[in-house]
């Protein structure tokens, strides 16, 4: 056999030797399909904590809205009778439409506004990094103290305001007017909230190549045709996060509520969440628990049903 053929053969053998030579000294052995147990100690322990604090207080909750317990002294069990009664109080319900036609309503102006706002603050203008630290202000206040404020605001400051300048409508408080207390948690909610949803439109916008708005310039596209061609469209992931993230948080809403009309006048600003937490105190506890059971149920359709809407837009919180 020739060198030639001899060399070939050996070249030949070369992988099977380095595919079957030992690990490298000090190298961790591990076989396939092994979990490491560095993973358990990360893991256990927050499902021990979830299960404890989020789980488990679950479970007791629903078995006791399967009572008439009042949140002290005896209980009996009661069947579903609590998830029947709710369907048929009027008080319930009128919780429900407030809650979802303020969570609507809300989502919808915070997002206009939010998007309004970064645009402005995306465009070459003077001062803007300074501009940007007194939009995002709002958003690191606490609510009720954002609400004492604006309850101070609405039910002194304005009223007086209006009375100067002749303006018969606004020289009553409107926090307690049944027709407008709606209108004065709105605005404080979207003043609160729109700088974190300007955040996310800032970010879609900064991704948008420059090029592009050169290009459709040169075509002749005017402003608006660029924002309603270009803009919005290449952002449109953005739009879904905000309004799914809104609209989610929204639902909860309590602590505006409390601090500007604490639910009144009467009931007509009472959320969904309000009520629940009204009948932990006041003696209603299995009732209340058993609302708090339905809620949970809506809201978990609603979030499947946005994870969907997430899915189809292929987008990733």
């Amino acid at each position: 056999m020739t060198t030639t053929s001899r060399v070939a053969l050996q070249n030949a053998d070369l992988p099977a030797k380095i595919s079957t030579s030992p690990q490298t000294p000090g190298a961790p052995r591990r076989s396939a399909g092994k979990i490491d147990p560095t993973y358990y100690w990360m893991i256990v322990p927050v499902l021990a904590l979830f299960a404890f604090f989020i789980t488990l207080p679950a479970l007791v909750g629903f078995f006791f809205s399967l009572t008439n317990y009042a949140g002290y002294g005896d209980w009996k069990f009661v069947g579903i009778a609590n998830y029947v009664n709710i369907f048929k109080d009027p008080a319930v319900l009128q919780s429900y439409v407030f809650t979802f036609l303020f969570a609507l309503t809300t989502t919808v102006v915070v997002n206009v506004v939010a998007l309004a706002i970064a645009l402005g603050l995306n465009a070459r203008i003077k001062w803007r990094t300074g501009i940007r630290t007194v939009f995002f202000i709002p958003m690191v206040l606490s609510g009720l103290i954002v609400s004492f404020v604006f309850n101070y605001l609405f039910s002194n400051t304005l009223p007086v305001l209006a009375e100067r300048f002749g303006i018969t409508p606004l020289t009553s408080s409107i926090l307690a007017n049944e027709n407008w207390a709606w209108l004065a948690i709105v605005l404080v909610t979207v003043w609160q909230a729109a700088p974190g949803a300007t955040i996310i439109y800032l970010a879609g916008l900064q991704s948008v190549p420059s090029e592009v708005y050169e290009a459709a310039g040169m075509d002749g596209a005017g402003t608006w045709r660029q924002f309603r061609s270009l803009t919005l469209p290449l952002i449109m992931g953005y739009l879904v996060i905000n309004v799914i993230l809104g609209f989610k948080g929204f639902l909860g809403t309590y602590e505006i509520i409390v601090g500007l009309t604490g639910g009144g006048p009467g009931m007509v600003t009472q959320s969904v969440a309000m009520r629940i937490f009204s009948g932990f105190t006041g003696g209603d506890y299995a009732y209340q628990m058993a609302n708090a059971v339905i809620y949970f149920v809506i809201t978990l359709l609603i979030s499947v049903i946005q994870l969907r809407l997430i899915q189809r837009r292929g987008v990733s919180l």
